[in-house]
């Protein structure tokens, strides 16, 4: 598998952008404490707290973030990544996404995930793409499920979180073998070939 590196992809009504910190003013404006139930602490309500924020997940190893650009406004309206890259094993992992709530139930999140997998499959020459969410996270699991990926199981006591509770996990995954069905399925639900 070759090595995933910042690139923008485009889709119809989104854009992906490696993410940097000029995003920072539209996650700001789109951020929403609801949006971090189930993931990392939100960054500080600030450009300068999105800023570090920023600064924060483009220093995680193994991984490539975008932000999620909406094409109409030219604002980032949320942030989707390319982690647990391994080469060696030709598979990687979607997650760390989050998206404005405005924009969720719309195109945007399977456009991105679409433009993430094709990229993944065709591009890098992946044989496997998983994604993971939190088991108390109905909306995530169902938005997954809606993309063609296979429930896997659940990781049992997986991680700590920031509140003290513990997360269990829920593992999905789309392999090469999945990949052209679920291209098709994704192409025939969002009403167009990119």
């Amino acid at each position: 598998m070759k090595e995933p590196q910042p690139i923008t992809m485009e889709g119809r009504v989104a854009r992906l952008e490696p993410l940097a910190r000029q995003h920072a003013p539209g996650l700001l404006e789109h951020a929403a404490p609801e949006i971090y139930r189930y993931h990392t602490p939100p960054p500080e309500y600030s450009i300068a707290g999105f800023e570090q924020y920023i600064e924060q997940v483009n220093a995680r190893e193994h991984s490539l973030p975008f932000a999620i650009v909406l094409k109409e406004t030219g604002a980032a309206i949320g942030v989707t990544t390319y982690l647990d890259i391994r080469l060696l094993h030709h598979g990687l992992e979607i997650g760390f996404t989050w998206i404005g709530i405005a924009h969720q139930g719309t195109a945007v999140n399977p456009e991105c995930k679409f433009l993430l997998l094709r990229h993944a499959f065709d591009d890098l020459g992946a044989m496997r793409v998983q994604l993971k969410t939190d088991s108390r996270n109905v909306q995530s699991q169902r938005a997954i499920e809606k993309l063609g990926a296979q429930k896997e199981g659940i990781l049992r006591k997986h991680m700590m979180m920031p509140d003290g509770s513990i997360r269990d996990s829920v593992m999905y995954a789309i392999t090469d073998d999945d990949w052209p069905a679920v291209r098709d399925g994704l192409e025939a639900r969002l009403g167009y070939a990119l």
